[in-house]
């Protein structure tokens, strides 16, 4: 059952990769999850990092944003992003309100980043 997992997989780009000077380019914008059934399993990228570099995980009621929040990964917070490495977190689609984002909060740039959230749809009969 679990050898067509990653065929069912569908991938969503949250930040294209970029070099982002500051935390507003770092900040993905709001994409629609409530289709997602299980976790999202949400992977960050870094390249060359001047500065530093923190990613959080926030959803929302809304793809304009309304009530957003941040939500804690069931395997804890991200460690601090460190240059040419790669880290993911989960979260379980139940446990948010129809939208997430990732914001990468950068202390000095630029940082080359790039973030994706891959899930599992809910079937449709």
């Amino acid at each position: 059952m679990l050898a067509n997992s990653g065929q069912a997989c569908k991938i969503v780009k949250l930040i294209d990769p970029a070099s982002a000077a500051n935390t507003a380019e770092a900040t993905s914008g709001w994409v629609d999850v409530r289709e997602s059934i299980g976790d999202l399993l949400i992977s960050v990228s870094m390249g060359a990092l001047t500065g530093s570099i923190t990613w959080t995980v926030e959803d929302a009621t809304s793809g304009a944003g309304a009530g957003a929040a941040a939500v804690t990964p069931e395997d804890g917070a991200f460690a601090a992003g460190v240059a040419n490495s790669s880290q993911r977190r989960n979260v379980n689609s139940s446990r948010v309100r129809g939208w997430i984002r990732v914001v990468g909060t950068i202390v000095t740039g630029p940082v080359l980043v790039s973030a994706n959230v891959m899930f599992h749809p809910k079937y449709t009969v």
